[in-house]
């Protein structure tokens, strides 16, 4: 699915990020979203979430 589309992204989804930190390796890490933190409809880097963990990041991957 796609991580830029804020309507695939449900809170409690597993899905896979890539914290800014990470934006230019690519790392992802893997989490449970807790908190939808873009209001737009959609972005084209992936809407940014905050996993359980307090992780901030972009959705890449939904599980």
């Amino acid at each position: 699915m796609d991580g830029a589309k804020r309507s695939n992204i449900k809170i409690g989804s597993t899905v896979r990020v890539v914290q800014k930190q990470d934006q230019r390796s690519g790392k992802l890490t893997e989490g449970i979203v807790k908190r939808i933190l873009t209001n737009s409809p959609d972005h084209h880097h992936g809407i940014k979430v905050m996993l359980e963990s307090g992780i901030v990041g972009r959705v890449k991957e939904i599980k």
